[in-house]
């Protein structure tokens, strides 16, 4: 299991993406799976970021562990704006003029959600890929 912890600011996405490559070179995983974990998580915590709006005095909490059979459990911890990606409607597609609206629709086609709660002022979210 890899656990990382980023400061929330302007280095925060490449960070964890850096971190998740690391992770995926690391347990040796097949390229096409590297490269989704990169997507997944690129994409979360840039929705974390975006949305979530957590204070620059906060963590991103980011675990990463294998699982059965090559998958990856990931579990974010941040205190952003609770935010059930399990509730939210799909996109009507992705928004051209500023980029992105389709990171969910990614993840989700990607992963399973095992778990979400909102504790103490902060989000866990579990994903397990599928692959």
């Amino acid at each position: 299991m890899r656990v990382v912890r980023l400061a929330v600011g302007p280095e925060t996405v490449g960070r964890a993406l850096a971190a998740a490559r690391g992770f995926a070179d690391a347990c040796s995983l097949e390229a096409a799976a590297a490269d989704q974990l990169a997507v997944v998580v690129e994409e979360w915590v840039a929705n974390i970021l975006e949305h979530g709006r957590p204070s620059t005095a906060s963590l991103v909490v980011m675990r990463l562990s294998l699982v059965d059979e090559g998958g990856v459990r990931l579990a974010f911890s941040d205190a952003g704006v609770a935010f059930d990606m399990r509730l939210a409607a799909p996109a009507e597609g992705p928004n051209l003029e500023r980029g992105g609206g389709a990171g969910l629709a990614l993840i989700r086609a990607w992963c399973e959600v095992e778990a979400y709660r909102r504790r103490g002022g902060r989000n866990r979210l579990v994903l397990r890929s599928k692959s």
